[in-house]
């Protein structure tokens, strides 16, 4: 507790944030004792920890962008597999969101980062002509390559017989759904995002596109309407037919 010196009760106000036995006076000379301290400093110690940590990760970044992009990547696309589970009802499949951790690890992580680097020293700069040649190699190169890896991929770890079966069934659909929401963020990608955190501000804008494509994967034909159609049944009680 606090010693207070000249001062009687009646003139010690509670200290907002502290122990109640912590009291003030104005104009009082004021000692803390060793358990107030203790107090004080162990509230102080997650917001200096946080603080720090804020502090190291953009220098993390800047020194191993490509481990730090790619974990963050696999994160986030991680958590859109975890996010359409859980919209879709039933108990959660960690199998399945270890699949996909694992593909966005070994190859979408890696591809995009190596992919987006490679875009930038063949075309560099922020010149309007550039930014639009970006986004068109983009959407007509790597675009494809990820989609179409994704599509394999899963099914290899899922062990189907015919690892191409989604491919040819679904990549048109899910390509031309891209269409619609790709060109805007990688627009935004090439004219505003450093370059040491493309693959990071992919990775967070694909949380939502992961969203979409693992549930084109698991339930849906790679069209925006069968999210609709979806949702619809379910909000009537009558769940669609797994694939």
């Amino acid at each position: 507790m606090l010693l207070l010196a000249g001062a009687p009760p009646s003139e010690w106000p509670a200290v907002t944030g502290l122990d109640a036995r912590v009291r003030v006076c104005t104009g009082c000379p004021i000692v803390l004792a060793p358990e107030a301290q203790s107090g004080v400093q162990a509230q102080r110690a997650p917001r200096a920890g946080m603080a720090s940590w804020w502090r190291a990760f953009p220098r993390a970044a800047r020194r191993y962008p490509w481990p730090t992009n790619v974990l963050l990547y696999a994160g986030l696309f991680s958590a859109g597999d975890a996010l359409q589970q859980r919209l879709r009802g039933g108990p959660a499949d960690w199998r399945q969101t270890r699949r996909v951790a694992t593909l966005a690890v070994t190859f979408h992580g890696n591809f995009n980062y190596v992919w987006l680097r490679l875009l930038e020293r063949t075309l560099p700069g922020r010149a309007p002509r550039t930014i639009l040649a970006k986004v068109l190699c983009d959407q007509t190169v790597g675009g494809p390559i990820a989609l179409s890896a994704f599509y394999v991929g899963m099914s290899i770890l899922q062990g189907k017989d015919d690892i191409f079966l989604d491919l040819k069934q679904k990549f048109w659909n899910t390509y031309k759904s891209g269409l619609m929401y790709w060109p805007f963020v990688q627009l935004t990608n090439f004219s505003l995002v450093p370059v040491h955190w493309r693959t990071a501000y992919t990775g967070l804008c694909g949380f939502l596109w992961a969203t979409f494509l693992c549930f084109s994967q698991q339930s849906g034909d790679g069209t925006v309407e069968s999210i609709f159609i979806f949702l619809r049944r379910k909000e009537a009680g009558d769940k669609s037919p797994e694939k």
